[in-house]
Parts: structure tokens; sequence; C-alpha cells
């Protein structure tokens, strides 16, 4: 476990130097994640070393970027627990989205439902406000989007939904945005995650306490 969560941290903060650099110099940041997972493996720097748990690492990053959540290895092996076949457009499409929803829709969301209810202090309401319009504006691509489909890509859930959705799982109280109101198919969208195999209530999942709101009235 020691050695995983040295691992993860190697990775996290060579991840925020490294990308933070490559943003200075107007390069892309993916390609300074790319960098950093080659330099820090076994076979540059060797500062993961080829072991189980950096095995396991590298596994994880891949079933993230597969949709159907297998390795490619498993592609002779699919059948019907997987899902249909994704082909390589889709597959682009899912990381197009993951991407939308880092920059621009989880990360706005989750910032003003921290600060509306549980921040240390009342929040800003001019930082609000804008935080708002950026909700506003992702949301009202994504509700679009699932206008005439169900899932984000293809024609079953990807990590993609699972992970513009996290957040939308929380009662509306803490964010005081009631989301299957002001974008219903979204709020559609919601549902119908809900009633896949395995869904748990956030509150439910998690450990520990739960916290009690406390700028609701922001």
């Amino acid at each position: 476990m020691g050695d995983t969560l040295e691992s993860v941290l190697i990775l996290l903060v060579s991840g925020v130097l490294v990308v933070g650099l490559f943003r200075k110099l107007h390069l892309p940041p993916l390609l300074g994640y790319l960098l950093v997972g080659v330099a820090v493996g076994p076979f540059a720097l060797a500062w993961i070393p080829d072991t189980d748990e950096g095995r396991q690492l590298a596994e994880f990053a891949s079933r993230c970027g597969d949709p159907r959540h297998g390795g490619a290895e498993e592609d002779e092996q699919a059948d019907d627990r997987d899902g249909p076949h994704v082909d390589e457009a889709e597959q682009q499409e899912v990381l197009r989205w993951l991407l939308f929803d880092n920059h621009k829709f989880t990360s706005y969301f989750a910032t003003y439902r921290f600060m509306r209810a549980f921040g240390p202090a009342a929040p800003d309401p001019a930082v609000l406000a804008f935080l708002k319009s950026r909700i506003d504006g992702a949301y009202g691509i994504v509700d679009k989007h699932l206008s005439g489909r169900d899932w984000l890509v293809g024609d079953a859930p990807t990590i993609a939904d699972f992970s513009l959705s996290g957040y939308l799982f929380y009662p509306a109280e803490e964010s005081g945005i009631d989301v299957a109101r002001s974008h219903p198919h979204i709020g559609a969208w919601v549902q119908r995650l809900r009633r896949v195999d395995g869904w748990g209530d956030p509150y439910e999942v998690l450990p520990g306490e739960r916290i009690a709101p406390r700028w609701v009235s922001a």
C-alpha cells in the first residue's frame, strides 16, 4: 500500500509541475501528462519501478482510456457483459468528453457546490455568479447533446457518462441547482444512470460522517 501511495504521489506532483510548465510554454497539457508517464516509468527515470503496483497503475490508466473499462487484450473476449463494441472514433469521443468534464463541466459545479455549502466562510456572491454562468454554459451543451440520445457516446453508458455525472447525484439543496428542472435531458440521463446495475447513492457509499451544508441560503 505504501509503495502504491508513493507512486501515485510521484505521478501527481510530477504531473502538476510538468503540465504547469507546458501551459506556460503554450504547449498542449496532454503532452505534459504523456511525458510524465514515460519519464517516471521503469524504462526511463524508473521512479515508478516495474512492479505489480506499477503495472496496476498502468492498467488503471488504460482502463480509463477504454470506454468499456477493459484493456485491448480483452477485445476478443468481449460479450454481452461488456456492452456493445466501441470503435476507435467512439473511443476518441469518450476522451473528448472526459477532457470537457475536467475543464468545463464538473470542475465549475464541484467548486460552486463546495463554496455554497461547505466552504470555511460565506461565499462571495460575485464569485458564485461567475461560476454559475460557467455551469449554465457547460450544462447547456450537455443537455442539448442528450436531447436525442440516452448516453453521451454510443448506445450504452461509458466512463464518460460516469465521469460527468459524478456530482449530479448529490442533493440539490447543497448546490441550490435543480438540474432536473433547469436541464431536463440531463435530469433524465441521471435517472437512467441510477438504474445501472451497481449504482449507489454517494452518501450511502462514501465513508465517514455526512457534513451538513453551512451556507445554503447564499
